[in-house]
């Protein structure tokens, strides 16, 4: 039986995924193989020997402790693109927040109905939040992901000329992006054109404050920011004075915090990005498929700090073995299936900046021993032996 352990409420949908005659699953399980987690703090979680995995139900891992899992063998999934749709729909809600005054109106209205004449009253005050079209703007989209491509299609529905910009773009997001979207090969292009700027990148040290003095200063006067990616991607006291100059006309975030509410302009939303029952269900269900396929079988799809590698089962057992990407790892390992007389019907080996990850499938049953062998290994730092 393999244990899972859920540190925050999962969807019935991503939980049927997995077998309940082969998983035992709870808040409460002991010396769990996986974790399915959504925004719980691991930072200081206590890693117990028999942890493999940790799939988040979601995109971002801040809450995870990547390194230290990396270190420890134990591979940590996201779900991409699992809430795009809800999180592409916000955007464009966010996009109108900024230009029509639309919650300032709201609030301003809820105020005048303790008034003997609402109707004369509204008629009157209205002109105060009065907002530009979104038709004929021109949006910047930094960050081309699942979300982005989303983003920048559906502007160009609304009208507005729309330019994407992501160094990292890749064969699916290029093939999924209307051809009315135009790249920016720099972000100055973005800063300089665009009316409207909104945020899908995910938090890196590249990333982390790039909206900052510097930033606003290559912008338009007057424009309007939308970050429903990532709160540290703002520097919160460079935003407030460019929020006070006018710089950034308005500022929409998912992110809020007691600093940046306390600047004019800002429209905070309660982090309701992935918030719907359909995204949650869907990284529910897409987290639970990439732990149990990596369980039982060894493959790696959507990890963060580990290689894709899915391979077919060709033998009668697998040796799923996480080492450090250097030279002579391979050699290694195959040394010590060749020394014990082990035949291998197919190998995969991939790797990601300092780790690797090589699948073994053997044309007949092995032990514990060898794969014994293998993690005594320098270079190695889990070995998993499956038997199919």
């Amino acid at each position: 039986m393999y244990r899972i352990k859920t540190l925050n409420k999962i969807s019935p949908a991503g939980l049927s995924v997995l077998d309940q005659t082969r998983y035992t699953i709870s808040t409460d399980v002991e010396n769990e193989d996986g974790i399915l987690v959504r925004s719980a703090d691991m930072h200081d979680y206590a890693f117990p020997d028999a942890l493999r995995a940790v799939a988040r139900a979601g995109a971002g891992t801040n809450n995870i402790p990547i390194d230290r899992c990396s270190e420890a063998g134990i591979v940590v999934f996201n779900t991409p693109g699992a809430n795009a749709n809800a999180v592409k729909e916000l955007a464009v809600c966010a996009l109108l927040l900024a230009s029509r005054k639309i919650s300032d109106g709201v609030a301003w209205v809820k105020e005048q109905a303790a008034g003997a004449d609402v109707e004369q009253a509204v008629e009157k005050g209205k002109s105060q939040f009065v907002g530009p079209e979104l038709s004929g703007k021109m949006l910047g989209v930094i960050g081309l992901g699942a979300i982005g491509v989303q983003v920048a299609n559906i502007a160009t529905k609304l009208g507005m000329t729309v330019f994407g910009y992501d160094p990292f773009l890749s064969v699916d997001g290029a093939l999924s992006l209307s051809r009315l979207v135009h790249r920016a090969m720099d972000l100055e292009t973005i800063y300089k054109n665009c009316d409207y700027i909104t945020l899908h990148v995910p938090q890196t040290p590249e990333t982390k404050g790039m909206f900052n003095e510097d930033a606003f200063h290559m912008m338009k006067g007057g424009v309007r920011i939308l970050n429903l990616a990532r709160g540290t991607l703002v520097n919160d006291d460079d935003m407030l004075a460019a929020l006070d100059s006018g710089k950034v006309a308005c500022y929409v975030t998912d992110f809020p915090n007691g600093k940046i509410l306390r600047g004019k302009n800002v429209v905070a939303i309660p982090h309701l990005g992935a918030s719907t029952p359909e995204s949650e269900e869907n990284c529910a269900v897409m987290a639970a498929q990439e732990l149990k396929d990596y369980l039982e079988n060894g493959n790696i799809q959507n990890s963060v700090n580990l290689p894709t590698l899915v391979q077919p089962w060709s033998g009668v057992s697998r040796l799923c073995i996480i080492h450090r990407n250097a030279p002579g790892a391979i050699a290694s390992i195959t040394g010590v299936l060749s020394k014990d007389g082990v035949n291998v019907a197919n190998m995969t080996n991939k790797s990601k900046k300092d780790y690797a990850y090589t699948v073994v499938d053997v044309d007949s049953r092995i032990g514990e021993s060898v794969a014994d062998t293998i993690r005594a290994l320098d270079v190695v730092l889990r070995v998993r032996l499956l038997n199919h």
